[in-house]
């Protein structure tokens, strides 16, 4: 079958989020929870949605089972239409003659170069899906369209501490881009590549083949193929985004965004009906304020019990916290239960652990300690700030 469709949008989500520990041990990085209700690829799909573009590809590869199956066919974010659709795309499943997993993120483009034909697309929107925010990529198109370009790169300047984090670019009075390197020790600039791609397709197969026949490639966008194209003096453009993002690579940097929400001033608004988030969740009643509660600062999901104190913090779904407890500067997933008299303090619980009578897990104003899904906290039982509880695990 050979559709067409101007733009079709990719989402790297393969990535095993090693820095996130035990929230990732048994899923991929864009399957971890996040504000309450989400899971963190929820903000792409979102976003190709209120864009217009209607057929995804998700590219999977690290523990892609919580993953494949939340995507499902789309439904949740309206994609599962009869001209688009969103396709879990994992290497066991593209059609080549490789058979191996992505070596890189021009890699897995370019094993799924027969999926992408099959919409004979002008362009290409390659995205990361690990990242919190709303971004309008029509907008984007646009753009590169304008522009007459061959590539386009999302930039934002970042704070200069963490720029050797970041593909770094130099552009001219145009914002046509005239360098670019990948996460340099010293940066030259603060602008730093978000990671996220518009290409015209004709001229980044060409790209991506000859990467592909390069035995000393990485087979990455930043390392090889945006410097062949640059050096090939290509069209490069950097496409300025102003707004919310954040790259939730990390135990803090999740934390942080969860925090973020708290923030009566923050640019993410969840609620905003023009721009909406979308995800896959069930229904649940509304939450049950227990008389002797106390709630500061905090948000509370559908479907949560709570009869104890909870400040400045976030409770998911069906979360239980009991009378006498406290949860303060905390994240609390989906499920978790924190018993009567126990204490939880700038800490990240997972989905569906327990937290006994009287434990106390973390410590304000210290690192983060974190526990793993489906984890066990015994009564008494004390988990130190910046600890890390393994999924299933007991604690005495």
């Amino acid at each position: 079958m050979n559709e067409h469709t101007s733009v079709v949008a990719m989402i790297l989500a393969g990535g095993q989020g090693s820095r996130l520990g035990v929230l990732t041990r048994y899923r991929a990085k864009p399957a971890v929870p996040y504000g309450g209700k989400y899971r963190i690829i929820d903000f792409p799909l979102s976003n190709c949605t209120n864009s217009g573009i209607d057929v995804v590809g998700v590219l999977t590869q690290y523990e892609p089972f919580v993953l494949n199956s939340y995507i499902g066919n789309g439904a949740p974010w309206d994609l599962n239409t009869n001209s688009g659709g969103a396709y879990a795309l994992s290497p066991s499943t593209h059609i080549g003659d490789k058979g191996s997993w992505y070596a890189g993120t021009a890699d897995a483009i370019f094993q799924n170069i027969r999926f992408i034909e099959r919409y004979s697309p002008e362009y290409v929107v390659v995205l990361s899906g690990d990242h919190i925010y709303k971004m309008d990529y029509d907008a984007m198109v646009r753009f590169h369209r304008e522009n007459e370009a061959d590539a386009t790169i999302a930039v934002m300047p970042v704070p200069i501490e963490e720029a050797n984090r970041f593909g770094i670019l130099a552009t001219d009075e145009h914002d046509r881009v005239t360098d670019f390197v990948e996460k340099p020790a010293n940066p030259p600039s603060n602008l730093a590549s978000m990671g996220i791609y518009v290409f015209s397709w004709e001229k980044a197969r060409r790209y991506l083949e000859a990467d592909a026949a390069d035995e000393k490639s990485s087979h990455d966008f930043g390392k090889d193929v945006i410097p062949a194209m640059l050096g090939a003096d290509e069209r490069l453009f950097a496409y300025r985004f102003e707004g919310y993002w954040r790259d939730v690579g990390t135990i803090d940097s999740l934390w942080e965004a969860n925090m973020d929400l708290l923030d009566e001033g923050s640019d993410l608004d969840l609620s905003d009906d023009a721009w909406k988030i979308y995800s896959r969740n069930p229904n649940l009643p509304a939450a049950r304020i227990g008389a002797g509660a106390v709630l500061n600062e905090c948000m509370v999901a559908e479907g949560c019990d709570v009869s104890g104190e909870v400040k400045h913090s976030l409770l998911f779904q069906g979360v239980f916290v009991g009378e006498g407890a406290r949860v303060i500067d905390s994240v609390v997933m989906r499920g978790a239960k924190i018993a009567a008299g126990a204490v939880v303090e700038r800490a990240v619980v997972a989905e569906n652990a327990r937290v006994g009578e009287g434990a106390r897990v973390g410590k304000v104003n210290d690192d983060i300690a974190v526990l793993g899904p489906d984890c066990w906290i015994a009564p008494e039982a004390v988990v130190a700030a910046g600890e890390s509880i393994e999924p299933n695990a007991t604690v005495e």
